[in-house]
């Protein structure tokens, strides 16, 4: 089974930029598709896009052309790039596949 890692959150104001990481160990190889969650205070956790191994992506649409996701194989890491920020996007984000469990998450916070 898999273990992924998420990290690079933090407080930043509206239209500012965040990228956070998802860290596979032992590998990345082998995983066909990376997502992310998102948990705002309050509410259910709810999709934020995906990649698969041939670099096919997908976003939800709160997100599509803000968000932008990327995947290093050498690094064994999913990227999600956070740009034009909002206060609605304040959440612990998480990283998710179907062989890892889900993990600790790391906080985004978007001050107005």
């Amino acid at each position: 089974q898999v273990q992924l890692v998420e990290s690079g959150g933090g407080l930043v104001r509206a239209g500012g930029s965040l990228r956070l990481s998802c860290a596979a160990s032992p590998s990345i190889f082998g995983i066909n598709t990376i997502a992310w969650y998102r948990r705002a205070p309050g509410k259910q956790r709810d999709f934020v896009a995906s990649i698969t191994s041939g670099g096919t992506t997908l976003y939800a649409g709160s997100v599509r052309g803000r968000f932008t996701l990327s995947r290093n194989n050498a690094e064994n890491t999913v990227y999600l790039q956070m740009n034009s920020l909002k206060p609605e996007d304040t959440a612990v984000y998480y990283c998710k596949a179907t062989t890892s469990d889900w993990g600790q998450g790391t906080q985004v916070t978007v001050s107005s």
